[in-house]
């Protein structure tokens, strides 16, 4: 059993502070803080590298009773700046349990903390918006000077902290051959791809199109990723080149962004984002709603689309944000949500097929 003697704290950017107690690793953190609503899939959230940079709060009151089993993981490590839960589990029971979720974020050295009033938390980050703040096992005893660096705090080349140095592939003796940009892929993006025939070549964020063409791919992945769309310039004037081609084109959140913005569209920052495996998405042109897992920070302006490039596809049914865009003059379409959750829900899996069906018909 963990000792209660250990205290850890969370400080907001407003000066608000939470007192909880230690688990997981030990030390200070600075990160925005985000709110997860998902009653599962908290190994595929601790190793999503979409929340690069971001301090993760569990909406859920119970995190850890199935433990914690690599198959689920998303990518190699975890890059979270520190994870919030109102209660852990101690002793898992689950026959596909490998570990249990303390000794893995000691592992990972992510600090973390229970013990905490999440709600109360959550209901400050959807009046307020999403704002920085610190995570720590250590006394606050300058407050002043640890607010002065919480509101210093942005998230910088996230892409860069994320993506894979060198190309890999995957499934070489497949049928058809996709080329996956890594802006901080989810390995479940990769094991959809594979299940369909697919031979895939995982490739760092900032590859050349040119580099990318000359592997002559059937099929060309954007992948989810962390941080500001707008950021990532190069990789805007990569899918300038290539959505001038005829190659099948399926983007995935940060993937999606940077497609519309190399469109012509523009992003913008979303009060407190959509993070969990609970989100309605309705499909305007097949008139039908699906609930997605979704993890961004980030939206497409809806209206900001040209009309002579493409149109709005799928919508938020919360907010109205956009969530999906068919694109008239490439052979591309891109959804905002997660097809591949592997936590759940696959409503829209199918997206996969379409992506395949279009490399048959290419």
């Amino acid at each position: 059993m963990l000792s209660k003697n250990k205290k850890a704290y969370i400080m907001l950017a407003d000066g608000t502070i939470y007192n909880g107690f230690s688990f997981g690793a030990e030390g200070e953190k600075i990160g925005e803080i985000v709110f997860a609503t998902g009653m599962t899939g908290y190994a595929e959230t601790l190793t999503d590298p979409s929340y690069f940079g971001q301090i993760v709060t569990q909406t859920f009151p119970l995190i850890g009773n199935y433990g914690i089993n690599p198959e689920d993981f998303e990518s190699e490590k975890s890059v979270v700046s520190g994870y919030i839960v109102r209660e852990y589990c101690e002793n898992p029971s689950n026959f596909r349990c490998e570990g249990d979720i303390d000794s893995f974020l000691k592992s990972q050295n992510v600090i973390g903390i229970y013990g905490i009033d999440t709600r109360s938390l959550t209901k400050k980050i959807r009046e307020h918006g999403v704002m920085n703040g610190v995570i720590t096992t250590n006394e606050i005893t300058d407050k002043d000077e640890l607010l002065a660096k919480i509101n210093a705090y942005t998230i910088k080349d996230a892409v860069l902290s994320v993506t894979i140095a060198e190309k890999r592939e995957y499934s070489t003796d497949n049928k058809y051959s996709v080329v996956l940009y890594d802006y901080g892929y989810k390995y479940n993006i990769r094991r959809e791809l594979e299940k369909r025939g697919c031979k895939v070549t995982v490739v760092p964020g900032l590859t050349p199109a040119e580099e990318v063409l000359a592997m002559k791919p059937d099929g060309i992945m954007l992948s989810n990723g962390p941080g500001d769309p707008s950021e990532n310039t190069i990789p805007i004037e990569n899918l300038k080149k290539l959505k001038n081609t005829n190659i099948p084109i399926f983007g995935i959140c940060l993937g999606h962004q940077l497609m519309a913005l190399a469109s012509g569209a523009k992003t913008e920052k979303l009060k407190y984002g959509h993070r969990g495996a609970n989100q309605p998405v309705k499909d305007i042109i097949h008139d039908r709603t699906f609930v997605t897992s979704q993890n961004h920070g980030y939206a497409v302006v809806n209206d900001s689309v040209p009309e002579n490039c493409g149109k709005v596809s799928h919508i938020n049914a919360n907010d109205g944000s956009c969530e999906g865009i068919i694109y008239s003059d490439s052979n591309c379409f891109t959804v905002q949500f997660h097809p591949e959750a592997c936590g759940g829900p696959h409503d829209t899996a199918y997206l996969f097929d379409e992506f395949v069906g279009r490399m048959e018909e290419k």
